[in-house]
């Protein structure tokens, strides 16, 4: 009998004993990177499917499906027939009966949904505008890496908590039982709370005693209309060396990046935790190889 199909679209309605699985595959892929021999993708072909620019994603998972053992097929939305107005669920029946499986970076959160179900393939959601679960993915491991467990520990969230990332951290720590707070200004605060968050728009109360101070871009893709008044907006909400030192002692910073030092991030605190930022960035590679194999329900021997 064949397993069910398995889909990762969001932290939303993930358990915590999934995620232990991904992160645990993820730990010796990256331990073992040179000498492991699992090749769970083995005469597969992945299609990417973005809609929106990247670096990171993009490179990590063409890295990750190859690594696997897969052929990875980078489709730009813009010159498939998507972007001429065929229907998600017309691409998704074509792609299903061609590939193996789907990476998508897009914008609407539905358009990932409406595609896992009508393209029968296993469908990753690499980023919409609601969630950026792998992102989380990546950045829990980095945690964990440096910090042990992340149950129990105070996550700072500050800058745009109305972005995508930020929703994923709301999930996220509904399902690992940590503290989560959110600090922005009134009008940029997230709509998705959960007993382990709390919203403020008070930077420092949110950095004090943090384990982890996160931040995101001020202006995300698609706003670029909006800089003069996000820049205003968030003042006050740098991570810099006055807000770091409210934290823990042992605190570290993460970035999703790309940073916009001076913005949401001074040039001092980046290059101090540069290590901790980079490693995060590297941990999207072995992250993403964690929820392949778990995608393809492959034993871990």
């Amino acid at each position: 009998m064949n397993p069910p199909l398995r889909h990762f679209l969001g932290f939303k309605g993930i358990d915590e004993k999934t995620v232990r699985e991904i992160l645990g595959f993820a730990a010796r892929y990256k331990a073992e990177r040179k000498s492991i021999s699992w090749r769970p993708l083995s005469g597969q072909t992945w299609a990417l499917i973005f809609s929106k620019s990247s670096t990171r994603t993009r490179v990590s998972f063409e890295v990750a499906v190859r690594e696997l053992g897969g052929i990875a097929l980078f489709l730009n939305a813009g010159d498939m027939q998507l972007g001429r107005g065929e229907p998600i669920k017309d691409t998704a029946r074509v792609l299903g009966r061609m590939v193996h499986g789907a990476i998508i970076r897009t914008f609407k959160q539905s358009d990932v949904e409406e595609f896992a179900h009508y393209s029968k393939i296993p469908t990753i959601n690499a980023l919409t505008d609601f969630e950026h679960p792998c992102q989380i993915l990546a950045d829990i491991q980095t945690a964990e890496e440096k910090l042990g467990p992340i149950a129990g520990r105070k996550i700072a969230f500050i800058g745009d908590c109305a972005c995508n990332v930020a929703r994923s951290w709301v999930y996220a720590a509904e399902v690992l039982k940590f503290n989560l707070t959110l600090a922005a200004p009134a009008g940029y605060q997230t709509e998705v709370t959960n007993r382990f968050t709390t919203l403020t728009s008070d930077p420092k109360a949110a950095a004090r005693d943090a384990d982890v101070l996160y931040t995101d871009v001020w202006v995300s893709m698609g706003m670029e209309e909006e800089k003069a008044k996000r820049q205003a907006a968030f003042q006050g909400y740098q991570i810099n060396h006055d807000l770091l030192a409210l934290a823990k002692k042992h605190a570290i910073v993460q970035h999703c990046l790309p940073a916009y030092r001076g913005q949401e991030i001074s040039e001092e605190i980046l290059e101090e935790h540069q290590q901790e930022i980079f490693d995060q960035a590297e941990n999207r590679l072995h992250a993403q190889k964690g929820l392949l194999h778990w995608l393809t329900d492959l034993p871990a021997s």
